[in-house]
């Protein structure tokens, strides 16, 4: 009969494990592993020798508060010939002797989380087991080094903001391995309803990254539950801070871990978004954040977004809006509930816009669903297909309670992007959510999502052409002009009325305050004839109204007397911020302080007062903020200028991610790359 192991100690070697398991950003003083990949650990034995064939050790892997092997929480093994990568096995890979090399594999479909494993009578280790990108038969697997690079183990990223003729790179720390994370991100998954409901059934799910995702999707909003974020769109951020004030994912996950799990105030898209790809990342799916341009939010999912003006052209606000530009995340994964032409890119929003189930959550449903209109696939593809190619369809409200239907050329969905691997540039990625416009497989895509509106949609009024245009220098602090540019294709004379108008907005479609008007009552063009009229945007009119993201809405109305046609074009412009220049002091190595230099200059016609700059960055800032406040104010083309001292403690290219705030220039964003050596 085989003798049993008696263990005496054992090193669970977590500096050599951990980076074999490419978790050692996570620390190397605990086991952090990745299913389906082997890691081993060196027993000491009490008494006796291991003898091939005549020894043993039974093993018990156990997860969650109720193992359970038929859940597959717990599951029990002993040592074999050879490690099976398919399932928990172990076996010893050293010679004969009172020291075992013991291998361990877990399974590559095995419920993450923390885990304890049982070795005879006498061991009980502890280790965290994580979701193995790099394993071909775990689920997230993905087969591309440079992506998985990109996608699971950068801790810095780039988020697109601004407008889809200008999209703006605003820097983001995830900051998925700093100092306590992912313990957080564990915690997160043990406060979701589902989880306090019934935790054994929960732990089992978490072998499904479907599954994890449609959880991380809840819990990232706190609309429900525990969650990590609140929201907030409207009317100041009292009792929080503004969600332009998060420079990174880290000090929201503490601050939520720290306050006893109270949601932490406030988030909007791109912060929502940016969490849960910390998340995702932190617990090994790979993940990126998306955003798209002109994000229709239909709520009845009629797939159209009626829109309300009155006769000056200023919309009237309603609940179903086109915002700006919205941000969601793409987690990769197979999806064995579809056919495998779904597998990859699943989009996956956390913002709280509508429910999905009775909660606050949305997705993952399979990108490639999207493009090909099949909108019965799980979870929630009607509300991601309006998104990306809802009809809008504008009605015009009149003084006397009469409605008409103006003429207008709104597209939604437009230039759905992320950033590049292993570069800060743009990826554009409308071609994996939509076919080209026009094209009969966008046409097929629409038959299959009933969408009927965009089938029968014709071009309107061709006769007259509208268009605004910019000058390219329109910078926060200066006067500028925009331009209604009106062209007569018809062979006859046109005698119109045009009024062109502009209001601040916030990127989620919510207008405040006019800060420029004209409305002329007799333009009059010949056949073939084309006007610029003007419309001048003073600083001391759009300075005091515009939000922090900086955007204002430009919309000109057309009324064609002679045909009595209403034509509508809107343009959202956003104004440049001053750029925040960055000067790193000193030889960039592991453990040596630094210095950044930081300057903005201040582009307004009167002084900034309050002026801080802070910074942060993985492996840079230790996962903290470090904040520098300036002593006095900065006038009108004058530089705010600091230096901040750093200690990066990893090498490799790092972002310093750049805050400027002010009483006048709120949440300025910049940053610098740095390469740490050695």
């Amino acid at each position: 009969m085989a003798q049993a192991l008696d263990i005496d100690r054992w090193n669970l070697e977590c500096e050599f494990n951990n980076t074999d398991h490419r978790t050692d950003l996570n620390g190397v003083d605990r086991l952090i592993v990745r299913r389906g990949q082997p890691f081993t650990i060196s027993l000491y034995l009490r008494s006796g020798i291991y003898q091939p064939g005549d020894s043993s050790l039974d093993c018990v892997a156990e997860t969650g508060p109720q193992p359970s092997e038929q859940y597959g929480t717990r599951a029990s093994f002993g040592l074999s010939a050879n490690i099976d990568t398919s399932r928990w096995s172990a076996t010893v890979t050293s010679p004969p002797g009172d020291m075992v090399a013991l291998s361990v594999c877990s399974a590559p479909d095995a419920p993450i989380g923390r885990y304890t494993l049982t070795l005879g009578r006498s061991g009980r280790i502890e280790f965290i087991l994580l979701f193995n990108p790099w394993c071909p038969g775990d689920a997230v697997y993905m087969d591309n080094e440079q992506s998985l690079e990109e996608y699971v183990l950068s801790q810095d990223g780039i988020i697109f903001r601004g407008s889809n003729k200008y999209p703006i790179s605003t820097p983001w720390n995830f900051g998925q391995f700093e100092s306590g994370i992912l313990d957080i991100c564990l915690r997160i998954l043990d406060m979701n309803p589902k989880c306090l409901k019934n935790p054994g059934k929960d732990c089992s799910g978490r072998r499904n990254p479907i599954y994890v995702s449609r959880v991380l999707s809840a819990m990232v909003n706190c609309n429900d539950d525990k969650g990590v974020l609140l929201g907030k769109w409207t009317d100041g951020y009292e009792g929080g801070v503004s969600p332009m004030f998060w420079r990174g994912s880290v000090e929201i996950l503490r601050n939520w871990d720290t306050q006893a799990c109270q949601p932490v105030r406030y988030g909007q898209c791109w912060v929502f978004a940016a969490v849960a790809c910390s998340i995702s990342r932190a617990l090994g799916i790979p993940c990126r954040v998306v955003t798209n341009y002109l994000s229709a939010h239909d709520n009845n999912s009629d797939l159209v977004i009626e829109r309300y003006i009155n006769e000056n052209g200023e919309l009237i606000q309603s609940r179903e809006m086109i915002w700006n530009y919205h941000c969601w995340v793409e987690n990769w994964m197979t999806r064995p509930d579809l056919k495998s032409d779904f597998n990859g890119w699943q989009a996956s929003d956390p913002t709280p816009q509508e429910k999905s189930e009775g909660v606050y959550c949305c997705g993952p449903i399979p990108v490639r669903a999207i493009k090909e209109g099949e909108l019965a696939f799980n979870y929630d593809a009607p509300f991601v297909f309006a998104e990306v190619n809802a009809d809008v369809i504008t009605i015009m409200k009149k003084k006397d309670g009469n409605t008409s239907k103006v003429t207008s050329t709104a597209v939604v969905g437009q230039k759905i992007s992320t950033k590049s691997v292993g570069s800060d540039t743009r990826e554009d990625i409308t071609h994996l959510y939509k076919y080209p416009e026009g094209s009969d497989e966008e046409r097929e895509a629409f038959k299959k999502a009933n969408h009927q509106n965009k089938l029968l949609h014709q071009q309107g009024n061709e006769g007259l052409h509208i268009t605004i245009k910019v000058s390219s220098d329109m910078r926060k602090g200066c006067d500028f002009d925009v331009f209604a540019v009106v062209t007569n294709n018809t062979q006859s004379e046109k005698k119109c009325r045009l009024v062109f108008g502009s209001c601040v907005v916030s990127y989620n479609g919510f207008l405040g305050k006019n800060c420029g008007f004209k409305d002329l009552l007799n333009v009059e063009l010949s056949p073939g004839e084309e006007r610029r009229v003007p419309l001048r945007l003073n600083y001391s009119k759009y300075g005091v109204l515009l939000t922090e993201d900086n955007l204002i809405r430009l919309a000109v109305l057309l009324m064609d007397y002679s045909t009595r046609e209403t034509t509508l074009v809107v343009r959202n412009i956003v104004l440049d911020n001053p750029e925040i220049k960055v000067r790193i002091l000193g030889e960039p190595k592991e453990n040596r302080k630094l210095a950044a230099e930081i300057t903005l200059k201040n582009p307004l016609p009167e002084p900034l007062e309050n002026c801080c700059f802070s910074i942060e960055g993985a492996n840079l800032t230790a996962g903290n903020v470090i904040s520098e406040r300036l002593g006095s104010s900065v006038g009108p083309g004058e530089d705010a200028k600091v230096k901040i001292y750093f200690t990066p403690t990893h090498s490799g290219l790092r972002k310093l991610v750049v805050d400027f705030d002010s009483n006048k220039l709120c949440h300025v964003k910049g940053y610098r790359n740095v390469i740490i050596g050695k």
